[in-house]
């Protein structure tokens, strides 16, 4: 009996905090914690802004670029220097700009999410250690010399005029335990060294970047004199300002304004698939005026508006444009509730990401290999491409005038289908040989062009490349043994061209089983 009651109370609440979790208090918790994002960002405005996916996208309508640190990677006993995500890019254009500033949230009542209290603070110092090694190895320290602290080494750099000492220590927020800062260290320089063997490009970096990088963190409850702000000049260090847009106070706070009563919800801008209904930060911004004041009753019938008539629109362009599907959730047919004050959740498979605001505008070729990844979109326009590889569901057509040029391979992801990938790379690479070796210039485009792409583009290199890039028809697999290391390394080369990145760890492993025999042979 007291079992049964327990669970009718976990029911319960379950069904109330579903009530809470609103299309229209999402969408009107993004709104308002995006005017804390715009007055930060005013503070330092020659810092670019930048979103870590994809929760962050949704707090402005206008960011410079995006990165990728995952939480997972900062979780206690879980911490990880991941050379699969290195967001190199953000190293450079905080050594371009003087720094940059990163836009994140949390839902779990935290002030910062463990992607800004660990895994950031561990790329940086890694960054920082491998650059203070190339720069010592090749001799642009004058006189460098190590001095120990509490914390880590740290040298002296005169690379310009200005002397002054090269911080390599791990700079952690304030709630991060000494035990859990002692068992990171001891991590740091294995880590390093995993960056060093990987082939990133840490000469653009060292040469980019004058002063080490060094995380700081600004959330709602930060205080800042408006009349002390710090000129980023000022600072000994490279800042990379972490902006938290979440209210830590409560998860659940009721909010009125004169028009409309609605609940604040945290970290409003994560795990998008079960309340976003199709919409995207892009989409929600063009439409955010009628949206905020729409209110809670016509928010969901706004929101199915805006997104059907972006996907007819996008449909008449002739562009990736499926109908979304959503499905109810398991408790609306007895919880009593509006269908517009249901819980929704989509389908992943129907997700469209087109128009995601961090998909450049041009397909992205990987150094002199003749080799391209990019969004399907892309591809269609695509020019200097000889034949193109596509990785969708859907099938796609393109005009080329030689027959032989497209290949369709319905791929999807490792979350629904863990051999995917696996069954369709021997038909991708026997396509990418025949024309690789005729000279051609070959694009490989997915949906997204930041997963199965990616990891197409990742078992060519692997089978039909040679270390230095060279083309070989498959000479160097046959004559060595792949491991994982070589297969970061190839992947490291990748993501230094396509910055938008992202693959997946099932959709990578399917890459390495192949390589190691795991399907058909190439054949010639």
């Amino acid at each position: 009996m007291e079992n049964r009651e327990n669970l009718n109370i976990y029911k319960a609440s379950r069904t109330i905090k579903r009530s809470e979790n609103t299309l229209y208090n999402a969408l009107r918790s993004i709104y308002e914690d995006s005017i804390f994002v715009g007055e930060i960002a005013q503070l330092w405005p020659e810092l670019p802004l930048l979103a870590n996916l994809r929760c962050g996208l949704w707090y402005s309508m206008k960011f410079h670029s995006t990165c990728y640190f995952k939480s997972t990677d900062g979780h206690t006993n879980n911490w990880s220097f991941n050379t699969s995500r290195l967001n190199l890019h953000v190293a450079l254009l905080a050594g371009q700009k003087g720094g940059c500033m990163i836009v994140d949230s949390t839902r779990k009542g935290k002030r910062f999410p463990d992607s800004m209290s660990k895994t950031i603070p561990i790329w940086t110092c890694v960054l920082n250690r491998a650059i203070m090694n190339y720069r010592t190895r090749f001799g642009l320290y004058g006189g460098a010399e190590k001095n120990e602290s509490n914390d880590s080494a740290e040298c002296g750099n005169t690379i310009n005029e200005d002397s002054y000492n090269w911080d390599c220590s791990l700079h952690l927020p304030l709630w991060v335990s000494n035990t859990e800062r002692v068992l990171i260290e001891e991590r740091l320089d294995g880590w390093t060294k995993d960056l060093e063997v990987s082939g990133a490009d840490i000469a653009s970096i060292a040469l980019s970047l004058k002063k080490p990088l060094r995380p700081l963190w600004i959330s709602q409850k930060t205080v800042i004199w408006l009349n002390e702000v710090p000129d980023c000049d000022s600072w000994d260090f490279t800042p990379i300002i972490l902006v938290s847009t979440s209210s830590p106070s409560s998860n659940l706070q009721q909010r009125t304004t004169s028009e409309f009563s609605w609940r604040y919800i945290a970290g409003a801008g994560d795990d998008e698939e079960s309340w976003a209904r199709g919409l995207s930060p892009s989409l929600f911004w063009k439409h955010a005026y009628d949206l905020i004041n729409s209110g809670p009753d016509t928010c969901n019938k706004t929101v199915a508006d805006i997104v059907e008539k972006d996907r007819v629109y996008r449909a008449q362009r002739g562009e990736n444009a499926p109908q979304i599907s959503i499905k109810p959730s398991k408790s609306s047919s007895n919880s009593g509730h509006l269908p517009a004050q249901e819980q929704l959740g989509l389908e992943p498979l129907r997700m469209n990401i087109d128009e995601k605001i961090y998909d450049k505008n041009s397909i992205s070729w990987l150094g002199e290999t003749n080799l391209a990844v990019g969004t399907t979109q892309l591809a269609k326009d695509a020019s200097g491409v000889d034949c193109v590889l596509s990785c969708d569901l859907e099938t796609n057509s393109f005009s080329f005038k030689e027959s032989g040029a497209h290949l369709n391979l319905s791929i999807v992801s490792s979350k629904f289908d863990r051999s995917s990938l696996l069954r369709n790379l021997p038909s991708a690479v026997n396509f990418a040989k025949n024309n690789l070796r005729k000279g051609k210039k070959l694009l490989v485009c997915c949906n997204s062009g930041e997963d199965i792409s990616i990891c197409v583009c990742l078992a060519i290199l692997m089978s039909l490349f040679d270390d230095k890039g060279n083309f070989d028809e498959g000479r160097l697999l046959n004559e060595t043994r792949i491991n994982k290391l070589e297969l970061r390394r190839r992947l490291v080369f990748i993501c230094q061209f396509a910055v938008n990145a992202r693959p997946s760890r099932g959709n990578v492993k399917q890459v390495f089983s192949y390589l190691c025999g795991g399907n058909v042979a190439i054949t010639s």
